[in-house]
C-alpha cells in the first residue's frame, strides 16, 4: 500500500512538473514567435514614426538609473539618426515624488533631443500599460520600442498585442558594466513572460482616460 501511493505521488508531481513546465514554455514561445526578426540595433532598426521607451528606474534625486539611460541613450540615437521622430516617454508616476517621465524627458533635452519631440505618458506602470497606452490613449500604430535586449522581445509581443505594427530596439552596453544584474534580469523575464501572456488573454485595461494629443500634434511639427 505504502508503494502503491508513493507511485500516485510521483505520478501527481510528475503532472504538476509538467503543467508548470506548459505554463513557463507557453508564454516564452509566443514572446519568441511574436519577436522573431523585429529586434534590431540602432543601426538596422528600420524608421519609424515613433519610439516608445519604457522606463527603468530613477534615484531619489530623479536620476534615471543606468539601466533606463542606457534606454535614453538608445533613443536618442534613434531620433538623431532619423530612424524615429517622436520619443514617446512611458514610466511610472503614482506619487508626486516619483516622477519617471519628467526626468526620462529631461535628460533626453540635455542630451540633445528638442523638447517638442518628447511626449510624456505618466502612467506606463509596466511593460503592458505602457504599449495598451500608446496604441488606445496616444494613437500610435506604429512603433518603435526601445529596452534591454533581453526584455524587448516581450515589449515588441506585449506592443504587437495591442494593436500596433512594431520593431524593438535592444541595449546591450550595461551588460557588461552589471553582468550579475543583466542576469537577474534575463532570469525574471521568464516568469514576465507568464504575466505577459495573461495580461493579454484577459485583456487587462491599463490606467485610461481621455485621448492625448501630444505624439499626433508632435509628429505634425516635424
Amino acid at each position: 500500500m505504502k508503494r502503491l501511493w508513493g507511485r500516485r505521488w510521483v505520478r501527481v508531481l510528475a503532472a504538476l512538473a509538467g503543467l508548470g513546465a506548459v505554463g513557463v514554455l507557453g508564454p516564452w514561445l509566443w514572446v519568441s514567435v511574436a519577436s522573431a526578426g523585429r529586434v534590431h540595433s540602432v543601426a538596422d532598426a528600420p524608421t519609424a514614426p515613433v519610439a516608445l521607451v519604457l522606463g527603468a528606474g530613477i534615484d531619489p534625486g530623479g536620476t534615471p538609473s543606468p539601466y533606463l539611460k542606457a534606454r535614453l541613450d538608445t533613443a536618442a540615437q534613434l531620433y538623431e539618426t532619423g530612424k524615429v521622430r517622436v520619443l514617446l516617454v512611458s514610466g511610472d508616476n503614482r506619487t508626486h515624488s516619483y516622477d519617471e517621465p519628467t526626468a526620462m524627458r529631461d535628460y533626453l533635452v540635455e542630451a540633445g533631443v528638442p523638447t517638442e519631440a518628447v511626449v510624456l505618458d505618466f502612467a506606463g506602470r509596466d511593460t503592458h500599460d505602457s504599449c495598451q497606452r500608446a496604441h488606445r490613449i496616444f494613437g500610435v500604430d506604429e512603433v518603435t520600442v526601445v529596452s534591454q535586449q533581453y526584455h524587448v522581445g516581450r515589449a515588441v509581443a506585449l506592443c504587437r498585442a495591442a494593436g500596433m505594427t512594431t520593431e524593438g530596439v535592444g541595449d546591450v552596453t550595461v551588460r557588461d558594466r552589471f553582468p550579475r544584474d543583466w542576469q537577474v534580469g534575463w532570469a525574471r523575464e521568464k516568469v514576465a513572460n507568464v504575466k505577459a501572456a495573461v495580461d493579454v488573454l484577459s485583456h487587462r485595461n491599463p490606467v485610461l482616460g481621455d485621448p492625448e494629443p501630444g505624439v499626433r500634434n508632435a509628429l505634425a511639427r516635424s
